[in-house]
């Protein structure tokens, strides 16, 4: 398999997590999104979308991280990303979909491109834009996962599951953005437990080839 990645995509750090918790090895491919390399037709033939990651099985192109893990769960189901029994299945998706709907979609670089270009925001403003949007979301993640009285060391439970593989991604991308995270106590202690697990180590941003 091929995976079109860049190192910072909190997209492509979501699909590398999910693929080393599945224990599936994957050729690397660069995209450098630092000189716009996946708006170029070379990379919009493997992707019209121009977005990364894309995973190549050699069979199919697969594109949008969501479709992605849900095929890893799907092919390869061992070891589960979701829980058993529908309710917790839901909680662990609504979780995920707080880092992948929400707060994600508008910090991504296409979001912060525009607001510099068009819009003119500078750094602080930019800053400030992803810490608001962060911070609400990691206030009611927090809120949730201290409601759940059940909860081991994870998200959801004693091992890791989908909400961890969205979550540790928006962590990194929260320090990047210079956003104190001790204000949620419950999810630094989850991105402590994962930093522990060498798929997560793995997939970091700072581990892959492309990184610097």
């Amino acid at each position: 398999m091929k995976l079109y990645s860049f190192f910072r995509s909190g997209t492509s750090h979501r699909l590398r997590i999910a693929l080393n918790l599945k224990g599936i090895a994957t050729d690397y491919v660069a995209v450098d999104l630092r000189v716009d390399e996946q708006l170029k037709p070379t990379f919009k033939a493997v992707n019209p979308q121009g977005l990364v990651p894309a995973l190549d099985t050699g069979e199919q192109v697969m594109i949008q991280s969501p479709a992605i893990i849900e095929w890893l769960e799907e092919t390869h189901p061992t070891p589960a990303l979701l829980p058993t029994g529908a309710h917790a299945r839901a909680h662990v998706r609504a979780l995920a979909a707080m880092v992948g709907c929400d707060i994600h979609p508008i910090n991504n670089r296409r979001i912060l491109q525009t607001l510099r270009q068009q819009f003119g925001a500078n750094e602080d403003a930019i800053n400030a834009w992803c810490g608001h949007w962060i911070s609400e979301g990691f206030d009611a993640y927090e809120a949730l996962i201290a409601a759940d009285k059940t909860r081991g060391r994870f998200s959801f439970g004693d091992t890791p599951t989908l909400a961890d593989v969205y979550l540790i991604p928006q962590v990194e991308s929260a320090r990047r953005f210079k956003i104190d995270l001790n204000r949620w106590p419950l999810i630094n202690a989850i991105d402590q437990a994962c930093s522990e697990i060498d798929a997560f180590k793995k997939a970091a941003p700072g581990q892959q080839p492309d990184a610097g």
